[in-house]
């Protein structure tokens, strides 16, 4: 514990001092596990990305596969990666990715785009999802590393 909380913490106070510190102690410990559970993990993103390698690749020399490159997807919009043959339920889709059409998407591909041929049945678990988008948005279209 820090010196100045524990000094603050055995120096006499008023009772109403004390109220106050015990409050602030408290909000500080709900808060503090709140917050982390929230955090989006990009080590655990990778680990979950490896449910779309067999069709996805991401990164410096990624090349498409069954499916597109994942590269510079945050603002990207649907069915723009060059070369790669896309359903005309996708190019018709007019999505911009983000982090909200990418959640709502890779939970059940085939409710967010009918049509598309993405025969992934989605990641379901929210932390995965949070995880999963954290480490894809963090490529840009180069598939270098953001700074």
């Amino acid at each position: 514990m820090d010196r100045s909380i524990q000094r603050a913490a055995t120096e006499p106070v008023s009772n109403g001092d004390m109220l106050v510190k015990r409050l602030v102690a408290a909000a500080i410990l709900i808060a503090a596990p709140t917050g982390a559970g929230l955090a989006q993990d990009v080590e655990k993103g990778a680990n979950v990305f490896r449910q779309c390698i067999a069709c996805h690749s991401i990164g410096e020399g990624a090349k498409n596969k069954v499916g597109p490159v994942l590269n510079g997807l945050d603002g990207r919009h649907s069915s723009a990666v060059p070369d790669y043959n896309y359903s005309d339920a996708n190019k018709n889709s007019g999505i911009v990715w983000n982090e909200a059409t990418f959640k709502e998407y890779i939970k059940d591909p085939r409710a967010k785009i009918p049509g598309t041929k993405m025969i992934f049945p989605g990641v379901k678990n929210e932390p995965q999802v949070a995880d999963l988008w954290a480490y894809l948005k963090q490529f840009d279209s180069s598939g270098n590393i953001k700074k």
